[in-house]
């Protein structure tokens, strides 16, 4: 199948989770997530109608950006983000997914304010406590949330989450319950806000959607098996 049945394909699937779970299937929107694939595959996607890709890699995202930013083509980096990268994030990024250090929202928020723009943020959490995945743990979400306040050129939307890989759905949806009750939290304490659930993505999307995502980002279900180089 081409990229855009694909693309067809999966926008239903989630458009039935979301319709099963009374919600509207408006209010999911995907992120084809283009790590790893070349910008031929990207320019099929942005030809059935998606203008912005999940890459992991701020490196890769660069080189990419350089290559269709006048295509009316963004990137958001769903991958860590180590502090000496902040600089081609705040300058090139549509949209930042994986925050997880006051630090790197610090140097972020210095960076954006000098550009004159403000950065759409999610605040990866780490669902599953698995030591090797990035994110803050559940427990710090409010606290995470109350300083980052402070930072008025992050426009911070919500959480994001990996889910465990696990053939388990409990175990999985279990993993989207907790990033739930962080939101909820949050809301509770700072009045409101924090929007957007990221969570789900090739294998777990619609049990994702089931449980509140927002946003799904799917990769390999889009554009087949990675390539590395």
């Amino acid at each position: 199948m081409s990229i855009a049945d694909n693309l067809a394909r999966i926008r239903a699937e989630v458009d039935d989770a979301a319709r099963a779970a009374g919600r509207d299937p408006s209010s999911v929107r995907i992120i084809p997530v283009s790590k790893y694939h070349p910008v031929s595959q990207i320019r099929e996607a942005h030809a059935a109608g998606y203008a912005l890709f999940g890459e992991n890699r701020v490196q890769e995202m660069v080189a990419k950006h350089a290559e269709v930013a006048d295509e009316g083509i963004g990137f958001a980096i769903i991958g860590n983000v180590q502090s000496n990268k902040a600089k081609p994030v705040a300058e090139l990024a549509a949209e930042l997914q994986s925050l997880d250090s006051l630090s790197l929202a610090r140097n972020l928020d210095r960076r954006c304010a000098a550009l004159g723009r403000r950065l759409p943020v999610l605040v990866q959490v780490n669902t599953s406590g698995e030591p090797q995945k990035s994110g803050i743990a559940p427990e710090a979400a409010v606290d995470f949330a109350r300083q980052l306040q402070q930072f008025e050129a992050l426009d911070v939307r919500g959480l994001m989450t990996m889910a465990v890989f696990s053939d388990d759905e409990a175990e999985v949806a279990a993993c989207f319950t907790r990033l739930t009750d962080a939101q909820a939290r949050i809301r509770d304490a700072l009045g409101g806000g924090y929007d957007e659930l990221s969570m789900g993505m090739s294998g777990d999307f619609t049990l994702a959607v089931a449980h509140g995502s927002t946003c799904v980002r799917i990769g390999t279900a889009i554009f087949g098996p990675r390539v590395v180089a």
